[in-house]
C-alpha cells in the first residue's frame, strides 16, 4: 500500500487525510520535519512502494491530489504542497531532502522544494495540467478561505468525467459515443470493472459479431453490424475507464494496440465467410469476396505504416516551417475544417459505423468496396500531405528517427547481405529520395511481374531476388532524406501486394484464406513492431526478425511456393507459413510485453487511422 507522509501536524478540520485515505495511502504525520527523520521514516517503507510528501496546509480537490499522486506512468510527479515518487524515482527523493531542508530559507512548502531539488538534480518531475482543479498551499486562514471557496466553486467529478475523454478524437466517437460511454467507464469503475476487462469485453463482442456475419443470413449481418457498434463502444470504455481510474498498465497497452486490429480484420474474415455462404451477388450461389478482404486489410495495414513511419521520422526533428504546415496550422484554426479533415482520413469510428451500417443494410461485396474506395481516397490525401511536408520541409533527421525507421523497414538476411554489398553504390545515389526510389523500384518489379506473367513460372522467384536486392541498396546507408519514410509502407506494400497477387491468381482453393492469414500474422508482428518503438524499447530481437525471413525473404518463400507446388499445394505452403509465423511472433511478443521492461504506450493523441 502507498504511504503519504505529512511534513507537519495536520490543520484542524481538514478533509486531506480522509482524501488521502480513499485513495489508497498510508497516512503518517512525523513528530517533526527534521531532514534525517523525514529520511528514516521513507528508508523504512517497503522498497516495492511509492511515497508520497505531503503539506498539512493543502487545500486541494480529491481529482487534483489523484492525477498528482496515483498516475502509475511516471516514476515522480508533483502539484503545489505534494510530491510523489514510485521505487524507481525514491533514491532521487531522498537525495533531493538534504537540499530542500538545509536551504539558508526555510521553504514555503518542504514538498515543493523536493520536486524542485530532484528535477535540478535530473529526475523528471511530471506535473499533471490540472486546469480548473486547485492545488494549493494555504499560509493563513484568509489564504485557506479562499482556497477551499475555490474547491467549491468547483465540481471535480465533472472534472474527471470531462478529462476521460480524449482531447482530440474524430466526429464519430467524439458526437455519437464519448457523450454517454465516459459514464459507462465510470459505472465500471464504481463496480471494480479493470480497463483490460473492459477491452477483452471489446474483443469478444467483435468476435461474436464476426460469427453472426458469417452465417449469412440478413438476421445475422443485422446483429453483426449492432454488435460491432457495441465493440467500438466498449473499446472507447476502456480507455475512458484508463483515465478515469488511472488504470494505465502494460498489459492495457498491448492489448489496446493489438485488439483493434485483431477485431477489424476478424470481421472482415467473417464478412468473407459470410458472402459464401449467402451468395452476396443476389444470384443464390456464394460468393467469393476474399479478394476484396484482403485487399481492405492491405491497404489499411498500409495506411498505418505511412501514419507510423511519418510520426517516427519527425518524432524529435525540428519543427516544421513548410508552407504546408503552415497552411494546415491555419485549417485547424477553423471549426468546421478540423472536423471535415478529421473524418476524410476515415478513422477507426467513422470506419466501423460505415461497416456496421453497411453490413446490416447491404452485401459484404458492397462494405469492401466501399472500404477500400473511402480507405483509398484518404490514403491518398494523408500522404499526399506528407509529401508536400516533407519536400518544403528544413529539418535534420535524428539518429533516433534513422534506427526507427530502419526497425520498421523489417529486412532479413538477405536484405541486410544485400545491404552490405551495395554500400559502395548506395552513396552515389541522391541523398533526398535515393533510398525510397531503390524501394519503389525494387516494389515495381515485384509485384508487376507476379501479376502479369504465368502463374506458376519461375519469373516471380527472379523478381523477388531483384526485390531483396533493391532492399539492401534502399537501407544501404541511414535513412536519414526528407523522403526516406516511405520505405518501410512501400516493402509492406511490396510484400502483402505480392501475397494477395499470387493468391489471387492461383485460382487454388482455399489460397486466399490461407493468404488473409499469412498477411495477418506478419501484419501483427509489423504493428509489434511499431508500438515497441514507440514505447522506446526498439524493435523485435534482430534474431527473430531474421528467424523469420524478413520482408524480403518471405516474399521469396511465397514465390517459390507458387512455382512449384500445384493445386492444393500452394494453399498448404501458406497454411503452414502463416501458422509457424504466428506462432513465433506471438510467444516472443508475449514474451515481451507480460515482461517488467515493457512500456505503457497508451495513446492520447487521437483516434488512429
Amino acid at each position: 500500500m502507498p504511504t503519504a507522509i505529512l511534513t507537519g501536524p495536520p490543520v484542524a478540520g481538514s478533509q486531506l487525510e480522509g482524501d488521502l485515505r480513499s485513495l489508497g495511502f498510508t497516512v503518517h504525520t512525523p513528530d517533526t520535519a527534521a531532514d534525517d527523520d523525514l529520511t528514516a521514516r521513507i528508508a523504512g517503507l517497503p522498497a516495492g512502494e511509492r511515497v508520497a510528501l505531503v503539506d498539512p496546509r493543502l487545500v486541494a480537490h480529491r481529482h487534483a491530489l489523484r492525477l498528482a499522486l496515483t498516475d502509475p506512468r511516471f516514476p515522480a510527479a508533483a502539484v503545489p504542497g505534494a510530491v510523489t515518487a514510485q521505487p524507481e524515482a525514491r533514491p532521487a527523493l531522498l537525495a533531493a531532502l538534504p537540499a530542500a531542508t538545509g536551504a539558508p530559507h526555510p521553504p514555503k512548502s518542504l514538498p515543493d522544494a523536493v520536486a524542485d531539488a530532484m528535477t535540478a538534480a535530473g529526475e523528471p518531475v511530471q506535473r499533471p495540467d490540472l486546469g480548473v482543479l486547485v492545488a494549493a498551499v494555504a499560509a493563513g486562514p484568509a489564504e485557506r478561505d479562499a482556497s477551499l471557496e475555490a474547491v467549491a466553486a468547483v465540481d471535480d467529478e465533472q472534472v474527471r468525467l470531462r478529462s476521460a475523454v480524449k482531447a482530440r478524437d474524430g466526429f464519430f466517437t467524439t458526437y455519437c459515443v464519448s457523450p454517454y460511454s465516459r459514464y459507462l467507464a465510470r459505472w465500471c469503475a464504481r463496480r471494480g470493472l479493470t480497463p483490460n476487462q473492459v477491452t477483452t469485453a471489446s474483443l469478444v463482442t467483435a468476435l461474436i459479431a464476426a460469427a453472426c456475419a458469417a452465417t449469412g443470413t440478413r438476421p445475422g449481418f443485422v446483429a453483426a453490424g449492432v454488435l460491432l457498434l457495441a465493440s467500438f463502444v466498449l473499446d472507447c470504455t476502456d480507455g475512458q475507464l484508463a483515465r478515469y481510474s488511472l488504470q494505465y498498465s502494460t498489459m492495457g497497452a498491448w492489448l489496446d494496440a493489438t485488439f483493434d486490429r485483431a477485431k477489424e480484420y476478424a470481421f472482415y474474415a467473417g464478412l468473407a465467410l459470410g458472402a459464401a455462404n449467402a451468395g452476396g451477388t443476389g444470384s443464390g450461389g456464394g460468393d467469393d469476396v476474399w479478394a476484396l478482404a484482403l485487399g481492405a486489410m492491405v491497404l489499411q495495414t498500409v495506411r498505418h505504416v505511412v501514419d507510423f513511419s511519418f510520426n517516427e521520422a519527425n518524432h524529435d526533428a525540428t519543427a516544421n516551417t513548410s508552407p504546408t504546415a503552415a497552411l494546415s496550422d491555419r485549417l485547424d484554426s477553423v471549426g468546421w475544417t478540423v472536423w471535415a479533415r478529421r473524418m476524410i482520413v476515415l478513422p477507426i469510428g467513422e470506419r466501423w459505423a460505415m461497416i456496421a451500417v453497411l453490413t446490416a443494410l447491404t452485401t459484404p461485396r458492397v462494405v469492401f468496396l466501399a472500404l477500400l474506395i473511402g480507405c483509398a481516397f484518404a490514403a491518398c490525401y494523408t500522404t499526399a500531405g506528407r509529401l508536400l511536408r516533407s519536400v518544403t520541409r528544413r529539418a535534420t533527421r535524428t539518429e533516433r528517427a534513422e534506427r526507427a525507421l530502419a526497425e520498421l523497414a523489417d529486412p532479413g538476411p538477405l536484405a541486410e547481405a544485400s545491404a552490405r554489398l551495395l554500400r559502395g553504390p548506395a552513396k552515389r545515389l541522391p541523398a533526398s529520395f535515393g533510398a525510397p526510389a531503390a524501394a519503389l523500384l525494387g516494389s515495381a518489379l515485384l509485384v508487376p511481374v507476379a501479376a502479369f506473367t504465368p502463374y506458376g513460372s519461375g519469373w516471380p522467384v527472379l523478381a523477388a531476388l531483384g526485390y531483396a536486392l533493391f532492399s539492401g541498396l534502399a537501407l544501404a546507408r541511414p535513412l536519414g532524406g526528407p523522403l526516406d519514410w516511405l520505405v518501410p509502407p512501400l516493402f509492406r506494400a511490396a510484400e502483402y501486394g505480392t501475397v494477395l497477387v499470387l493468391a489471387a491468381r492461383s485460382e487454388v482453393n482455399g489460397a486466399l484464406p490461407a493468404a488473409f492469414g499469412l498477411v495477418a500474422a506478419v501484419a501483427y508482428h509489423h504493428y509489434d513492431t511499431v508500438y515497441r518503438i514507440r514505447g522506446g524499447t526498439g524493435a523485435p530481437p534482430r534474431a527473430l526478425v531474421r528467424a523469420i525471413g524478413g520482408h524480403e525473404g518471405r516474399v521469396l518463400v511465397v514465390t517459390a511456393a507458387a512455382a512449384v507446388t500445384h493445386d492444393t499445394g500452394f494453399t498448404m505452403v501458406l497454411t503452414a507459413l502463416a501458422a509457424v509465423l504466428a506462432l513465433a511472433v506471438l510467444i516472443e511478443s508475449i514474451r515481451f510485453w507480460v515482461s517488467s521492461g515493457a512500456p505503457a504506450v497508451h495513446d492520447e493523441t487521437g483516434e488512429p487511422a
